[in-house]
């Protein structure tokens, strides 16, 4: 259902030309959640679709591009954490693959910025400050998304209404609002304080093409925006999750109990994944040196891919962890992405024409 009207020329930006896509609109790489399925659907949608790589295997990434490009012929990215002990090998595969954008949650160090440069890949780190904007730009970063405290997933305290103009006077990139946009209303906010496009990761989630068991989705559609919580009882790093399931009992555990739980957790995912023990260890080195974690708090880093995938692919929300952002209160539909990328860009078209007149 594209729509065939002429498309407002602000919604043209810096972003669609350096994403080689039609609308300003991405679609976020979230763990569990953003598979090949979804990231192709938001491809096809003009949008810029962002596989999650993070908790695949690598080959498990190269099935999924495989299958992202039998679907789509569009322009996609992929996330990938920069600490991974075969981070290099992945970014290989991508420039191999042609992939677009090579997204990162966690900054990349200056070498690996320049090699996916080098290649031609267009390098999009996250963040949620904006010394953290200025240390990636510094670096010879494309693009950055920042994440204002209302987003899902781990998230700093800064909201997106204060955090965004602060990082586009600070940056001359190609900068990503994220955190609380569902709408054109929204796209068009960000355009006003300067941002070049809006990244949506709660939004995709409740999707048609989204594989997030059915529910599941129904508990999302059926909380307000006082319904989440900003925790660290996860895996130690504040991060905004639905007040459901085991929320409330992991924030009254005392510590010792949770760092058992969470070397149990450690335990099943690494049956799961195949993961091997000594790159488990590494990356929680790695999370240690450069978050400045405790011993604690890397251990507990390890209950995250299992209490996410006990609710988003198991299906059991009483027993697992939801990330959210606060705006999972204002979606109320399971719309396709083609649906919702055409509705939000008919929106802001709306919203500019009616400033215009």
């Amino acid at each position: 259902m594209t729509d065939t009207r002429v498309v407002h020329p602000a919604l043209k930006t810096r972003a669609t030309e350096l994403f080689g896509v039609d609308h300003p609109v991405v679609q976020t790489g979230m763990g569990n959640v953003s598979d090949a399925r979804l990231t192709a659907a938001t491809a096809n949608a003009g949008g810029l679709g962002i596989l999650a790589a993070g908790l695949l295997s690598y080959d498990e990434l190269v099935t999924a591009i495989d299958e992202i490009q039998a679907a789509t012929d569009k322009p996609f990215g992929v996330n990938v954490r920069a600490n991974q002990p075969d981070v290099h090998k992945r970014i290989d595969l991508m420039i191999s693959a042609g992939v677009k954008v090579a997204s990162f949650a966690l900054a990349p160090k200056q070498d690996l910025i320049a090699k996916c440069k080098d290649a031609g890949l267009v390098v999009m780190p996250s963040i949620g400050a904006v010394r953290h904007a200025e240390k990636v730009a510094s670096w010879g970063a494309d693009a950055v998304i920042v994440q204002g405290g209302e987003g899902g997933g781990h998230t700093g305290q800064v909201p997106t209404s204060l955090l965004l103009p602060q990082v586009t006077d600070a940056v001359d990139l190609v900068v990503i609002g994220a955190g609380g946009f569902f709408d054109g209303r929204g796209l068009v906010s960000a355009l006003a304080y300067g941002a070049d496009g809006i990244a949506m990761g709660t939004r995709f989630m409740l999707t048609s093409d989204s594989p997030v068991a059915q529910e599941v989705k129904d508990v999302y559609l059926s909380k307000s925006v006082n319904d989440t919580v900003l925790t660290t009882q996860v895996d130690g790093i504040p991060q905004r999750v639905l007040r459901v399931g085991p929320i409330a009992q992991i924030e009254k555990t005392r510590p010792a109990a949770r760092v058992l739980r969470a070397a149990s957790n450690a335990r099943r995912f690494q049956k799961i994944s195949g993961a091997r023990w000594r790159d488990m260890v590494g990356e929680g080195l790695a999370m240690r040196k450069h978050e400045d974690l405790t011993w604690s708090q890397v251990v507990m880093a390890a209950n995250a891919p299992m209490l996410y995938r006990t609710a988003l692919i198991d299906g059991n929300a009483d027993a697992g962890v939801m990330a959210t952002g606060q705006v999972v209160g204002m979606i109320d539909d399971l719309p396709s992405c083609d649906e919702l990328v055409s509705r939000i860009v008919r929106e802001a078209t709306d919203v500019l024409e009616r400033f215009g007149a």
